[in-house]
């Protein structure tokens, strides 16, 4: 073999080979949505894609108020049916009585919309008051004490951040002109998205219990109250929760705890928490819907985490969410 043709084909082998560490890198990588956004305590991330091909929610007739009406008509923007992903950050805030509460929000939100029409509309809310940053337009909205900034970076994705400062928008809009590289995003992305089971169409990591702390003031202020009742993990317990639709929703949260022995001893809570649900439901005649997704939930101790999981079929699914005819 000539001695070209040998450097040509090594060349060539170069070349498949970076390609292929590329597109492995691409696939172990974080959605773009999730690496756009801040440093944070908690990460929440929806694709709707499959969720839409699978359930067609887009078809279902929604009431909606007036004002999201107004924002319907005046962007052309249909949620339900325009947005393919959102990405949410969670920050804790200093003070939970306070106008954001005891959590803040950035978010980046993938999809399909007409960006003359928002701007023109974001413009009207805004009041005209406008920052430019990184080539691109921040409106400012005063909502209910808080202020809430939205920037569009592209034909397809917008940001907004609620935090009272630029700081987290500012962020977003820097990690914008990296999102292309696999390893861009938050330290937290970084340390827990390699726990998320493949193909999770929803997912969340980190503090993910903070927007759950109770309203009553004779709860404990640092434990995670769902529905009125107290879990026994304390808001700044680290989780990584999955959801994966395949024939069936299959729902996987996982605590993790600083010790096994810390791990065996919230399982253990909580299944005495799933006995007593259980327990009511057969008092109260849940519907049947509820009640198999209730038995297909499974909790185990694992080394240092606590993992529930469940499993439900579609026909389930749709059961819970009919309306109740009696």
């Amino acid at each position: 073999m000539r001695k070209q043709t040998r450097y040509t084909l090594l060349a060539v082998l170069i070349a498949v080979a970076a390609l292929a560490v590329v597109l492995y890198l691409r696939q172990k990588a974080p959605p773009e949505a999730a690496r756009l956004l801040p440093e944070s305590d908690a990460i929440v991330y929806v694709s709707l894609k499959p969720l839409r091909a699978a359930t067609h929610f887009d078809r279902t007739p929604i009431t909606r108020s007036p004002d999201f009406q107004k924002f319907i008509d005046a962007t052309g923007i249909v949620p339900e049916r325009d947005l393919d992903a959102a990405a949410f950050a969670l920050h804790r805030m200093p003070d939970p009585h306070g106008p954001n509460g005891p959590v803040a929000f950035s978010e980046v939100f993938e999809g399909r919309f007409d960006g003359q029409r928002l701007a023109a509309y974001l413009n009207t809310l805004s009041n005209g008051k406008q920052e430019t940053y990184a080539g691109h337009t921040i409106y400012t909205i005063p909502i209910e004490g808080r202020t809430l900034r939205i920037a569009q970076l592209g034909y397809d994705t917008i940001a907004a951040s609620n935090m009272p400062t630029t700081e987290q928008i500012h962020a977003m809009l820097d990690r914008e002109r990296t999102q292309a590289s696999p390893f861009a995003g938050s330290s937290l992305l970084s340390a827990r998205y390699a726990d998320v089971p493949l193909l999770s169409s929803a997912w969340a990591i980190g503090h993910i219990g903070l927007p759950f702390a109770p309203d009553s003031p004779d709860a404990n202020p640092n434990r995670i109250n769902l529905a009125g009742m107290e879990l026994p993990f304390t808001l700044d317990t680290d989780f990584v929760a999955s959801l994966r639709f395949t024939t069936a929703l299959h729902l996987r949260i996982e605590e993790i705890a600083p010790s096994e022995a810390d791990a065996a001893h919230s399982a253990e809570q909580l299944t005495t928490i799933l006995q007593f649900l259980k327990t009511l439901e057969q008092a109260q005649q849940t519907s049947p819907g509820i009640v198999q997704a209730t038995e297909s939930v499974k909790i185990e101790a694992h080394k240092d985490r606590a993992i529930l999981t469940a499993n439900l079929p579609l026909d389930t699914i749709k059961t819970i969410m009919a309306p109740d005819q009696r």
